[in-house]
């Protein structure tokens, strides 16, 4: 593929990525807000532990071989339908095992009646046993419109199913409603649109090379979510749900705000990435790039929500969500170094180095459950448990990034000098947006009016600075606009 044919695909794939990601989140925010108004901190926290297992298995069934099936150069039919019977096996195997243990989870939480939405709610493994073959499709083709259809499909029905239980009274039953619906509806969506349809047909020897590279982004995989979710389980069983929920509440909403707008990039460069693996300087330019595009969208967006967070969180989710403010704010600052994390971890993968990514989540796992144990046992409270998190996060970003020097020449002081505009100019931006929070507008009008000065601030300065990230991301909407005029 040519420079400039893998530029304009990549241009397109961004696009969509961004309709898919936006158009998605935008409905699941209104989702989520209602829910939040409708239920309480006890029954999030309830769900957040539930979703621990749930995130794990997902890891399990979907990570490894399907970055495996994206990543490999050259696959067959054969190949799809072999990781999908392994996916579903793996599916299977996992949902008997939570099946059978969910009385001891209960049990272990003192939440007897987690039980059966546990049992309910983990069916989700076997219907992402077969969207994970979907997906990597999409990915290899760059054919991310489709995955913008069924996610905005999917957000709609499960969102409208999971309000609905809500207003009847149905408490944790919604959330888990509202969850499985999601996937349901977007395989479903998916295989409307995607001819590919499983096949009796299983390839040993292949199944042996993709699990020889997909074992350890497997293994990384589990050990990185484990590390993210091992707060939630101890924070579950030390401290009541309601604080579980402020908290899994106050990680969610940048969580989710970093994850859509660094993974309308971060996909898209993987492909692209695999597809020149073989030219390590177009590999450090994709890098780059990616890395400071992501960053210069990212660190702004995490200034400005924690900015108004004190306002916003109370007039959207209700004042008994005010006390996830603090969490929240953490959780922004931990959120916007998340470009420089998967940035480097994606061309890890594309690049077939899952043997470098498998020592990393080992390392970071270790160092995460160090500040974890001194919080926990030194301090014995739920905020330096948080706080023991970020910090640990922050330290991590120098552990991705320590290979690429190798890998692709890009140290990590260098990759640190690319992104300090980004949060200079956000930092700048935050103290000039700071003192109108005192404005008596009402929460609409102060809120308003903060994030006006704040992009305002901020884009101001970038054109000013010339910094090139304004630039590059003018020119790519120039040339999306043009290539949807063209067809």
């Amino acid at each position: 593929m040519t420079e400039t044919d893998l530029r304009s695909r990549t241009i397109r794939s961004l696009v969509w990525r961004l309709f898919e990601q936006g158009g998605s989140a935008i409905i699941q925010l209104v989702v989520q807000v209602v829910m939040a108004r409708l239920l309480t901190p006890s029954e999030f926290g309830a769900l957040a532990i539930m979703l621990v297992f749930v995130n794990v298995g997902n890891v399990v069934v979907q990570s490894g071989l399907n970055t495996a099936i994206i990543q490999a150069p050259d696959v067959t039919d054969e190949d799809f339908d072999t990781v999908f019977w392994m996916s579903l096996a793996i599916s299977l195997v996992l949902y008997l095992a939570v099946f059978a243990g969910a009385p001891v989870i209960g049990d272990f939480y003192g939440l007897p009646f987690l039980v059966t939405p546990l049992r309910v709610l983990v069916l989700v493994l076997v219907v992402n046993a077969y969207n994970a073959i979907q997906e990597a499709i999409v990915a290899r083709g760059f054919d991310f419109q489709k995955t913008f259809r069924s996610t905005v499909v999917a957000a709609v029905v499960s969102g409208t199913l999971g309000v609905g239980c809500a207003l009847m009274g149905g408490g944790l039953w919604a959330l888990v409603i509202q969850q499985l619906s999601y996937q349901v509806t977007k395989c479903l969506s998916l295989a409307v649109q995607i001819p590919w349809k499983p096949r009796p047909a299983f390839r040993r020897g292949r199944a042996w090379v993709l699990f020889g590279f997909g074992w350890k982004l497997l293994a990384s995989g589990v050990l990185d979510q484990l590390s993210q979710s091992v707060s939630d389980l101890i924070i579950g069983r030390v401290f009541a749900s309601g604080e579980l929920g402020l908290v899994s509440q106050g990680k969610k909403y940048p969580q989710q705000l970093g994850t859509l707008l660094d993974s309308v990039i971060q996909p898209v460069m993987l492909s692209a990435v695999s597809r020149v693996q073989d030219d390590t300087d177009r590999v450090r330019r994709l890098m780059r790039r990616a890395l400071k595009t992501s960053t210069f969208i990212v660190a702004p967006s995490m200034c400005a929500f924690a900015l108004v967070a004190p306002i916003l969180v109370p007039a959207l989710l209700g004042p008994q969500w005010a006390s996830a403010v603090p969490f929240l704010r953490v959780y922004c600052l931990a959120y916007a170094l998340l470009p420089i994390h998967t940035t480097n971890l994606q061309v890890l993968n594309g690049m077939g180095r899952s043997d470098i990514f498998l020592g990393l989540e080992v390392i970071k796992v270790a160092i995460g459950l160090f500040a974890l144990v001194v919080a926990v046992y030194s301090f014995r409270n739920i905020y330096a448990i948080v706080l023991a998190a970020a910090l640990s996060n922050m330290i991590c970003t120098f552990i991705n990034a320590f290979p690429n020097k190798r890998v692709v020449g890009y140290p990590y002081l260098r990759q640190l000098r690319d992104i300090a505009p980004a949060f200079g100019l956000a930092a700048l931006a935050t103290a000039a947006a700071w003192p109108l929070g005192s404005c008596a507008l009402g929460a609409a009008g102060t809120v308003a009016l903060q994030l006006l000065a704040f992009s305002a601030t901020y884009l101001l300065m970038a054109w000013l600075l010339r910094v090139e990230e304004l630039y590059y991301l003018l020119r790519v909407a120039q040339q999306a606009m043009g290539g949807r005029e063209d067809s």
